[in-house]
Formats: structure tokens, sequence, C-alpha cells
């Protein structure tokens, strides 16, 4: 490995298999499919392949508040889908998206299968097909979908940015932790500054931005992602608290987020009917 302090780039970079640390085995500098899989199909319209990751969350979230609203045709199957392991580069998968990451989504209900990806057109797509959680007036639903589209090009600097080198990375770089340290902290104070006068993001309305948005950052700020509160100071931002702590006792949060979940205390490898998760959430329901 080489030292931080001595490197210099390259005059041409190559792919070098040994760095990547956690993420060595799935990381690549080229696209398309490394082995042939099919992907499961269950009984509902809605056939979601994720994991429960921040961006995984948001789906299942809004799939759940969807079903809590009363929106039947909501019901999915949630099927997992290991990063780690490299089934996002499965043949299906591709299909599905090109671009190898979760979640992916697949709407059966119409004449001819539509295929969703990333996961804020997943929640607009979804938004947009139940006319539910996005505003109706043209001055409200811009407002959320700002929001939206501001957490889209933001996290990448919480996840793959302050949470890359902060967690995974396999040395600890003083110049890239203070980077996105202090671009996180930026972030997380344009919230608390925006959540001063708005119960919810983007107003007194809960929306598809506040799904988005509380994947990351109300569970940074929570302390369930990246375990990071207290390096970051979170009780700096009590507006942002909160609000997380406001979105995060919901039941439809407390039931999505733990769909596709690999990791923690209350875990739901798959999802195919509301059963599977009152099954999973029983022990916590018990210990209450």
């Amino acid at each position: 490995m080489i030292d931080a302090s001595t490197y210099v780039p390259p005059k041409v970079w190559t792919w070098n298999k040994e760095n990547g640390g956690q993420f060595a085995s799935v990381n690549r500098p080229i696209a398309g499919p490394t082995h042939e899989r099919e992907l499961p199909v269950g009984q509902h319209p809605l056939q979601l392949y994720s994991q429960g990751t921040p961006n995984g969350i948001k789906v299942t979230i809004m799939l759940e508040e969807l079903l809590a609203l009363g929106h039947s045709g909501a019901e999915y199957d949630a099927w997992l889908i290991r990063i780690g392991e490299g089934d996002q580069f499965g043949s299906g998968f591709v299909d599905i998206n090109p671009n190898s990451k979760i979640p992916a989504l697949v709407d059966r209900s119409g004449r001819e299968p539509i295929r969703v990806f990333e996961s804020g057109s997943i929640l607009l797509y979804l938004a947009e097909k139940f006319g539910a959680l996005l505003p109706a007036s043209v001055k409200e639903r811009t407002e959320s979908l700002s929001w939206l589209f501001w957490q889209m090009g933001s996290a990448p600097y919480l996840g793959g940015g302050f949470g890359h080198f902060y967690v995974y990375a396999p040395i600890k770089i003083e110049y890239a932790i203070d980077r996105f340290t202090m671009e996180a902290k930026r972030q997380l104070d344009v919230l608390n500054r925006q959540l001063a006068d708005h119960r919810f993001v983007a107003g007194d309305e809960y929306c598809i931005a506040d799904i988005a948005i509380w994947s990351w950052y109300g569970q940074v700020v929570l302390g369930d992602a990246y375990n990071a509160a207290e390096f970051l100071s979170v009780t700096d931002y009590p507006r942002v608290l909160r609000w997380a702590e406001e979105i995060a006792s919901r039941p439809a949060v407390q039931r999505g987020r733990i769909v596709n979940r690999t990791a923690g205390e209350l875990q739901l490898l798959e999802r195919h009917k509301p059963a599977d998760i009152d099954q999973a959430l029983a022990p916590l329901v018990i210990s209450v």
C-alpha cells in the first residue's frame, strides 16, 4: 500500500485490484454484467431489487407510507441484492439498471413492464403514480423537488465522501476526512437553517423530500449510520434532530427501514407480504 503522503499520480491511471479496501472485490472501472443471473419475480405488480442501505430504504419507506395511506396497489415484493457480493452485476439486474446500483424497481401493472432506477426517480415515479406524498400546487411541488434533488446531489459527499473515508477506507487520510467532514457539517447546517421555520424540509407537508433526506441525514444524526453522531457533533443541529426523531417515529418508516436489511438488530432480507414485516418487528413490540 502506498503512503498517502508520498503518492504521486501516474501519467496514466490503471486498475489495481489490490486497492479499494472493503469494496475491492466489487469496485471496477467498467460497466455491464459480470455473470448471468435472472431476477426472481413475485406475485405483486411492483418488484423491488435492493438492499437496506440509505438509498435502498428510501423506496421501502415510500412503499410502506403508500400502503399506510390505503394505496393497495403499492403492495410489493422486495428481493435482496447483496451489493458486497456483486449481485448488482448480474445480467438481470443490469437489464433494469445499466448503472448497477441499488435500488431498482420494475412496475408490472401495465401492458408492458416499466423499469425505474435511481432512488430519486423511483420516489418521484411512485408519488406520481399514486398521487401521494408530493404537493399538488406548483410552488410547493417545486420546493419539494428542489429538496429531493438537493439530496441526490449532496448525499455522495456524505456517503462516498465522508462515510467512505471515515469508516471504510483502508487507510485514514486526514485531508480527505477533514474535507468531507467539513462538507457534511455544512450540509447539516443547511438543513438546520431550513427547518427553523418548517416542520418538514419543504414546508409543513411530509413528502418524498423528507423520505429521501431522512434516509441519509436523519440516520446519521440519530447514530444509525456510520456511528458518527458524536464525531459530527450533531447536537449542534437541534432542528435536524427534532425532524429526524419525528420521522423515525412514523410506523411506515419503522417498517420500511428494516426491509432488505442485512445488518443491525432488526433484519428482513426479503419482503413479500405485510406479515413479513410484522413478524420481524414482533420482538420489538413485545419488548415495549
